[in-house]
């Protein structure tokens, strides 16, 4: 058992939850909780530790030792290691810790695996700063069927522990692409056939009312600067979502979200309608 802050394994836990650039040199990252540890790739997994009343818990003990043996049945090793309580706590993000965190190999795709024909449906995000902001349009942008979300270096750290807790496991699902230069990413997006849509405050047309049944994508800016002219430019329309009484734009990942299931509706209806 694990029994002391000064433990390196433990040093270095601290070190890839608040560092982005060890994170990022490491090849690693952290989740904690039952669900984002146990969804894990068996593959992705480099370690799991476990407070000691995690180890003593019988029912939360068994969830591991199943995960555990599924991983084995796949020829997978992952190895645990029991922390005591006091030492578990210093090294989690958590006000409470749910006892479990693993340590996790970060997945690289390639641009193309995120284009998958006429089913393709990207989010591309230029400078998005809030962790949970990202974290929610991950986990919603599964739920409407995004084929992957392509982001620039100055959007936040995808691997940000709140980041990471905000997608609920799914960072697992979906491919991403962080461009070196996000102008040449989306202009070898719109040769590859997909329409890009701005959600802009100068859009005249509605988010309802273009046709995204065939490959397409939406651009989402900053959360207090939108998107930059240069980025906006290079979409297919400007779009804009109502708004009634005095608000004037919402939160990005809300916005996000309401673009991603309108396509996932039309989608959904152009289907019934050939059947």
């Amino acid at each position: 058992m694990i029994t002391s802050t000064s433990n390196q394994q433990m040093k270095n836990l601290s070190l890839l939850m608040k560092k982005a650039r060890e994170r990022k040199s490491q090849g690693l990252f952290v989740v904690e909780g039952p669900k984002m540890c146990l969804e894990a790739p068996f593959s992705w997994v480099d370690a799991i530790y476990i407070s000691e009343s995690f180890y003593k818990d019988v029912k939360e003990f068994k969830r591991l030792e199943d995960y555990i043996a599924a991983a084995q049945r796949e020829q997978a090793t992952v190895r645990y290691e029991v922390v005591s309580d006091s030492v578990f706590k210093t090294v989690s993000d958590t006000q409470t810790p749910q006892g479990i965190l693993a340590v996790v190999k970060m997945p690289r795709y390639e641009l193309f695996e995120l284009l998958k024909g006429d089913k393709t449906l990207l989010l591309v995000l230029e400078s998005i700063q809030d962790p949970g902001n990202l974290g929610t349009m991950i986990r919603t942008g599964e739920g409407a069927g995004i084929t992957g979300i392509i982001m620039n270096q100055t959007t936040v750290d995808l691997f940000n522990p709140k980041t990471i807790r905000s997608t609920m496991g799914s960072i697992y699902r979906i491919p991403f692409f962080i461009a070196e230069d996000l102008k040449e990413t989306v202009e070898e997006v719109k040769r590859e056939g997909v329409s890009l849509y701005a959600a802009h405050l100068k859009g005249t047309m509605s988010y309802d009312e273009p046709d995204y049944t065939k490959a397409c994508g939406f651009l989402i800016g900053n959360e207090g600067n939108g998107l930059s002219t240069e980025i906006a430019d290079l979409a297919s329309e400007y779009i804009r979502i109502p708004m009634e009484g005095k608000v004037e734009s919402l939160n990005a990942a809300i916005a996000a979200s309401l673009l991603t299931y309108e396509c996932n509706r039309q989608r959904r209806c152009h289907l019934a309608d050939m059947v």
